[in-house]
């Protein structure tokens, strides 16, 4: 048999780059070539930020044009507008590369894509290429969508608002409001709008297949009645989709996702955090797409100076730059005192940060990558969410996995600096419940790695479905 070859279809966006840049390094250490597609933006960034970067051998790009070959900015035109760029222009790019490789003699055997691009396995099928869904949210989330389109949806409309309303749906831990995916939620914004027609059209498209495949960036101790949840569907755990150095060990090498959009720190902030006692550095991120208000930032800062405790505060400099010219960090009332006791970075390892010895606490917005690096690295969180899924993310850390604590809101939305230090005092104050959190880290740090061990749940079911795509040719 010829040697497979998986097209590799990811959304131009840090978040759906990192884990599908480290799926198709799990299968090309199974012998298997992939072309990984994404926007044209997206991978001019990622070959200015990884200069040096040493792709590994059966790993070839393929980008594609979504229409804003500069980077799409909120103004240029409605989110609505950018999607049905993508899907036209992104279509016609695939069939034109699944075409060229095959008269090059190395057809595509498969079509993995990552969530927001459905219309990927229409391509797929038309050109009569098996396809499967790499789903880089939670199980629990999947649950949730498919829940909401599938009889639920009325009366999360209708009840949510109610502050006794709680809803349990198959595989899912009891849930509030604040627990659910926020594009589900009636909202009086229509900058997201595009986001639920966008899942409601991927359901309607895995569901038109018979027992879809849908490969979860998750581990099944973590979440096995999540991936059981749908009847309809075959959710197949395959994560944590991180860099083997670590997590497995099996590639020491491996110590990068190799798509960063955004430069590192040219900082040392490790030789900083080398300089911390073990336990006790504070680190606050909140990914690639968040920019907080200015009212947030600042009780953040109060929360922080208030914890007196040394912190590496994340804070983007190339998306926060203000009319003026300043960044966002630069206009924090009290940044003298922060510099003080901490370091604020435009942009870091976060595996390296998560697995210093000086850690203490993670402040997250719980996206998805972060949540499941927190796990991974064993890492204490304190659950700060905003949107999307990190509601439902930081339900998970506090309640089911015990791993961290969440923060409440006042009434105008806004996380004030008391809770924040509250927060971080629980995680980090070496009490009961802090004691808890830390054990409870480092057993699922333990089943993650177990997960992708040579004989672990998540290794064994990638190769399961590496056979089963396989049969027919």
């Amino acid at each position: 048999m010829d040697r497979r070859h998986v097209l590799l279809v990811t959304f131009p966006a840090q978040g759906h780059i990192n884990p599908s840049l480290q799926f198709a390094k799990r299968l090309i250490s199974m012998g298997i070539d992939v072309t990984f597609a994404t926007g044209l933006y997206a991978q001019r960034r990622m070959a200015k930020t990884t200069t040096g970067f040493q792709l590994p051998k059966g790993l070839t790009f393929a980008s594609f044009s979504d229409g804003y070959d500069d980077g799409f900015k909120i103004g240029d035109d409605s989110h609505q507008t950018y999607m049905a760029k993508i899907k036209s222009n992104g279509s016609k790019a695939l069939k034109d590369t699944i075409l060229a490789a095959a008269e090059q003699g190395r057809p595509i055997t498969c079509l993995i894509y990552t969530l927001l691009l459905p219309w990927a396995s229409e391509v797929a099928r038309e050109l009569n290429i098996p396809s499967a869904l790499l789903w880089i949210q939670p199980a629990t989330v999947l649950d949730i969508y498919y829940y909401y389109f599938n009889g639920f949806g009325d009366e999360i409309i209708s009840s949510s608002d109610d502050p006794l309303w709680r809803i349990q749906l198959p595989g899912t831990p009891l849930l509030s409001k604040r627990d659910l995916p926020s594009f589900v939620l009636p909202s009086t914004s229509d900058t997201y709008n595009f986001a639920l027609p966008t899942f409601k059209e991927q359901l309607e498209t895995l569901n038109a297949e018979t027992k879809p495949k849908v490969l979860v960036n998750t581990f099944d101790a973590l979440e096995s009645d999540a991936l059981k949840a749908i009847g309809n569907y075959e959710m197949i755990g395959v994560g944590p989709l991180i860099p083997s150095a670590f997590l497995d060990g099996k590639d020491p090498s491996d110590k990068s996702f190799g798509g960063d959009l955004f430069q590192k720190s040219d900082e040392d902030y490790i030789k900083w955090l080398n300089s911390k006692p073990e336990s006790s550095v504070v680190y606050v991120s909140f990914g690639s797409l968040l920019r907080l208000p200015k009212s947030q930032m600042e009780e953040i800062s109060k929360g922080l100076l208030h914890s007196n405790r040394p912190f590496l505060w994340v804070i983007r400099v190339n998306e926060n730059v203000t009319e003026d010219g300043e960044d966002d960090h630069q206009k924090l009332s009290c940044l003298e005192e922060l510099e003080r006791i901490g370091k604020i970075v435009p942009w870091c390892s976060q595996l390296e940060v998560l697995t210093h010895p000086s850690l203490g606490c993670f402040i997250t917005h719980c996206g998805w990558n972060s949540t499941l690096e927190s796990i991974s690295c064993g890492a204490p969180a304190v659950a700060f969410p905003q949107w999307t899924d990190q509601g439902t993310n930081a339900k998970l850390i506090e309640d089911v996995w015990r791993t961290g604590v969440r923060v409440r809101v006042n009434e105008d939305g806004i996380v004030e600096s008391g809770e924040i230090n509250r927060c971080i005092e629980e995680v980090m104050d070496g009490r009961e419940k802090s004691i808890e959190l830390r054990e409870n880290a480092k057993k699922w740090k333990g089943l993650a790695r177990e997960a992708m061990g040579e004989d672990g749940s998540s290794n064994n079911n990638l190769k399961a479905f590496l056979e089963g795509v396989a049969v027919g040719y």
